[in-house]
């Protein structure tokens, strides 16, 4: 194996951009900056480097995991070798493929440290390795600064077209690209409300570039059907973040014991199918997160829960947990893209269990 990067303050990021245009696949934010992480790491020139490996604290801060067992990592795992890759042919067709294909959680040497390899697929090679053309780069405090999946997209989706100072995009592929569901703010005000002013605001404030837009193309009805973005090089960002900073502030956020040996297989490696000992409540509240789009921590999560528990003692008992916290969670989604409110969507969430 080609010996990897060592931690360092500044990485660049190099992506294909087909790879940047296909379809959103539902990965999380921490999911997003790993990948930015992981591109940063790899040479695009050596197709031995694709074996990624991260110190498990360095990963624990980048995918932002408050509690260290193998439950989570297994949820981790399980959720990075399910994203698909979707592209279309040249003539038409149709490919899909995953885009790592494997994740590795194990120790150096005995009682050594531990560290997670993650593997790009052999298909996805092409898209991540010996291109010459098509492709652009950035450096990666950009990604680090950013706070949510349609903040780090849009950039990238801008950064692309840097050089050619503008980008000319349909709101149906923009969309797409965001991974912003069909139903989801289907009025252009709401849209521009929640989604490109948001971004314009974090990607000025955040990263090397500024953009502004316009309507481009309308349809029957003034419809809006194209945007013209201006992108302009930021001259005022602030002071870029490095890996190593961003590591630090993350870390130490860690709750509970460190991985129990028992919970690994006899080869020291993470084991798939075996739960461990980690307790129900555990389980449930990674699924509860995972349901409400992995929007908020661990312990807040936790807070919602108690709440609900002490609000409904029965609710768990009759199965309906999930499905309680899945209704209330949109009404607040609702509600806050109303925007008739000041509170977060946690505080409101919290506000609405307490009224149970």
């Amino acid at each position: 194996m080609a010996k990897q990067k060592t931690l360092k303050d500044t990485y660049l990021v190099t992506k294909h951009n087909a790879l940047n245009e296909m379809r959103a696949n539902d990965m999380t934010m921490q999911e997003l900056r790993l990948f930015s992480v992981y591109l940063s790491r790899i040479d695009p020139k050596n197709p031995e480097t694709r074996n990624v490996r991260f110190p498990l604290a360095e990963f624990n801060a980048i995918m932002e995991l408050k509690r260290e067992n193998v439950a989570y990592y297994k949820k981790v795992a399980r959720s990075l070798l399910g994203k698909i890759i979707e592209l279309h042919t040249k003539y038409g067709g149709y490919d899909a493929f995953t885009l790592f294909s494997r994740f590795r959680l194990d120790q150096e040497k005995e009682m050594g440290e531990w560290y997670v390899d993650i593997i790009a697929n052999d298909h996805a090679m092409p898209l991540l390795f010996e291109f010459k053309s098509n492709y652009f780069k950035y450096e990666l405090w950009n990604a680090l600064h950013l706070k949510g999946p349609n903040q780090l997209r849009m950039y990238e989706i801008l950064k692309q077209y840097e050089k050619s100072g503008h980008r000319i995009v349909s709101i149906v592929d923009l969309r797409i690209w965001l991974g912003i569901k069909e139903m989801e703010y289907p009025k252009y005000a709401d849209f521009r409300r929640h989604v490109l002013e948001p971004c314009k605001k974090a990607i000025s404030e955040n990263t090397d570039i500024t953009f502004a837009y316009e309507p481009h193309k309308k349809g029957a009805r003034g419809k809006i059907l194209e945007l013209k973005f201006i992108i302009k090089k930021n001259t005022d960002h602030k002071d870029p973040l490095s890996l190593r900073e961003f590591v630090k502030l993350n870390s130490g956020n860690v709750i509970g014991a460190q991985l129990n040996l028992n919970e690994i297989d006899s080869f020291g490696a993470l084991e798939l199918e075996h739960e461990g000992n980690i307790s129900k409540r555990d389980l449930a509240l990674v699924d509860l997160r995972e349901m409400m789009n992995n929007e908020f921590t661990i312990e807040q999560v936790d807070e919602l829960y108690s709440k609900a528990i002490e609000a409904l003692p029965n609710l768990s008992m009759r199965g309906g947990l999930e499905l309680h916290f899945q209704k209330q969670y949109k009404y607040a989604k609702r509600i806050e893209s109303q925007g008739d409110i000041k509170k977060s969507v946690f505080s409101l969430l919290r506000s609405i269990i307490d009224k149970a």
